[in-house]
């Protein structure tokens, strides 16, 4: 079907393909040869290329269905549609370029969909169709980068519409849940707590997230600091720690320490292991808000946005994924890339050639960590295209350097290191009635030396990276991180000597406040925050919204002023402590479940669960949570910031 696209320069009706931005649609036009300028669209080839921006529609509101929903009431909840619509965004752009989009699609031939590869491009465009009374049969354009090589690939492979069914499904009941629940419980929190004066916004992923942030605070605000006490010692410059642990009570600690006070330390053993550390997977889109954010500050919504410019501009692939993982048929590829990244320069400078050298003239490796097609579906990881990236601004050269650094690094050799343990001891005789008895201290210290660096020169210099720039809790982890690749000097069993003992009073500590890096995280493992990249991977499973789509949720709960930033800090405002007190129904907050919900999302998408009974479901909870909110007897008022 591609190569008769191709062939064919004339017809008397056109293949109308539908992009979801004019940028996109100008690069699609200039392959597919539709160079001529329409108002709202491109012309040529046989071709007709238009585009929406984003959403063109929405699903109907309450008053669309009937007058009686117009107005806010507890009487008319729950507002359940028995058929539910869409409907043209009031704008008067949109409806303008809609009319155009209507007007090509009634007279095409074929339609090729060539919105964005995923579960939000497959619903927009669809719904755009929809409303256009498209009759015509459809294609859909399904590519991973936005590369004039990508795009030819991708028409000459079209395929049918209805091989997305199952994405779309996905989409339009996640669309009509979130309306489900956000309509009826927003209204209903309103009117019930909200003395009708405050809109008290109610959401099936923002609700859990703001749980997240406000039992965090309640952990930290009813922290009590207790002091314990950490017994160390001096020996040739290195610092040993007891391993007896923390003493609770500063007696305690004092007894210990005058137990060890004059007494010669002695080495007992001296272990050293040799291990391998292999380089970090590839980014998927959470990871890299991640290390943006711990890195640089960036909001996890600038990020997306970051990306999303990079991915449009041919410089990386598709970024709303969430595996971490590349398909087989992308190895024969990645020479290519690696050549565009061995001759990029910024400022006149290559970063990556002297890196990409060591691995030149041999057969890159194929690790399973990396390729692996089983762990992708639609896309893969996110990686260079190849493309040698120009006229990137600051913050933009940093998204790619992170992304560029990270790929290259999966094709280098692991790090080697060296841990070396240390065990002493001091000794001491006390004589209770009339009795000898020997105590012993134990003490312990680990050093690691990196022997053969391998994966870890890609770290180098990053562009802009300050370490003021990290919160106190990466500082510190950065901290331990720098003790543990210490060397420490040569020690030998049986060895003693002199040493100064010291007891340190410290204080517990409260867990910490989340950053938009580590909320990031804990949306992503329903609550659990893991750092581990295998086990947090099997936990995704479960976590809560779309990685697209985090960015945005964290950004409603500013907007809404239910959280604010001090510093990097995330701090939930008391409007958003008490919304969640309100909420006694442990399915509005609940990680978990909304876990499960996207899990269900996850297999409507794979065909391994019904669309119709997720609907059916979600309208029951809904019906219920407004029945127990109704019968609540108590008189409890949200205060009116």
């Amino acid at each position: 079907m591609a190569r008769f696209f191709f062939l064919r320069t004339f017809a008397l009706r056109m293949i109308v393909c539908i992009a979801e931005k004019p940028s996109v649609a100008r690069d699609i036009a200039r392959i597919i040869g539709a160079t001529t300028s329409h108002d709202g669209y491109m012309e040529g080839n046989g071709f007709q290329v238009t585009w929406t921006f984003g959403h063109l529609c929405t699903l109907k509101e309450p008053h669309d269905y009937t007058p009686m929903w117009k107005s806010w009431s507890l009487t008319s909840l729950p507002m359940i549609p028995e058929r539910f619509g869409i409907k043209l965004i009031d704008d008067q752009g949109i409806k303008k370029q809609f009319s155009i989009i209507e007007s090509l699609m009634q007279k095409a031939e074929r339609i090729v969909n060539c919105g964005d590869a995923g579960q939000e491009g497959e619903l927009i465009q669809r719904w755009v169709m929809q409303k256009a009374g498209a009759k015509c049969p459809v294609s859909r354009l399904w590519i991973s980068s936005m590369t004039d090589e990508a795009i030819r690939e991708g028409f000459q492979n079209l395929k049918d519409q209805q091989d997305y069914q199952p994405l779309y499904m996905a989409g339009l009941s996640r669309a009509i849940g979130d309306w489900l629940l956000g309509m009826n419980a927003t209204r209903l929190y309103t009117l019930k707590y909200g003395q009708n004066r405050q809109v008290l916004s109610i959401g099936r992923v923002q609700t859990p997230t703001l749980a997240l942030i406000v039992n965090r605070q309640k952990e930290i605000d009813n922290f009590k600091p207790e002091p314990y006490w950490v017994l160390a010692t001096v020996y040739r410059d290195t610092t040993f720690t007891a391993t007896s642990g923390k003493f609770t009570s500063k007696e305690e600690g004092e007894k210990a320490f005058a137990t060890i006070e004059g007494k010669p330390f002695t080495v007992t053993k001296v272990e050293k292991k040799e291990g391998k550390e292999q380089p970090p997977q590839l980014y998927d889109l959470t990871s890299l808000q991640v290390d943006c954010n711990k890195k640089y500050g960036f909001s996890a919504e600038m990020t997306l946005n970051l990306i999303q410019a990079l991915y449009e501009r041919k410089f990386t692939t598709y970024p709303r994924v969430d595996t971490q993982f590349l398909s087989d048929d992308i190895y024969p590829k990645c020479p290519q890339t690696m050549n565009g990244l061995y001759q990029t320069k910024f400022g006149g400078v290559a970063p990556y050639a002297e890196i990409i050298k060591i691995i030149g003239g041999k057969p890159l490796k194929k690790s399973k960590r990396v390729f692996d097609s089983s762990k992708v579906t639609d896309h893969h990881a996110i990686i260079p295209t190849g493309v040698i990236p120009q006229g990137l601004s600051d913050a933009e050269q940093k998204v790619f350097d992170l992304i560029a650094r990270r790929f290259i690094g999966v094709f280098l050799p692991d790090c080697k290191f060296s841990t070396t343990t240390v065990l002493g001891e001091v000794r001491s005789v006390a004589t209770e009635s009339q009795q000898t008895k020997e105590e012993v201290v134990e003490f312990k210290v680990t050093g690691k030396e990196i022997l053969d660096p391998g994966w870890r020169i890609v770290r180098g210099k990053t562009p802009g990276n300050s370490e003021n720039s990290e919160n106190s809790e990466n500082s510190e982890n950065s901290e331990n991180s720098d003790k543990e690749e210490r060397t420490l000097p040569a020690f030998v069993k049986g060895e003693s000597g002199d040493h100064k003992p010291t007891l340190t009073e410290k204080w517990t500590t409260p867990p910490p406040y989340y950053t938009e890096a580590t909320l990031l995280r804990a949306m992503e493992t329903a609550g659990k925050f893991v750092e581990d990249e295998t086990l947090r991977a099997a936990m995704k499973e479960n976590g809560i919204g779309r990685p697209s789509s985090r960015a945005s949720i964290i950004e409603t709960l500013f907007k809404r002023h239910y959280i604010k930033r001090e510093r990097k800090r995330l701090v939930a405002t008391p409007t958003g402590i008490e919304l969640i007190d309100l909420i006694r129904e442990e399915l509005l907050k609940s990680c978990e479940l909304t876990g499960i919900w996207e899990k269900k999302l996850r297999d409507i998408e794979h065909q391994t669960y019904d669309a119709g009974q997720f609907i059916q479901e979600l309208k029951q909870q809904v019906s219920d949570i407004v029945r127990d909110v109704m019968s609540d007897p108590t008189n409890r008022r949200i205060t009116i910031q």
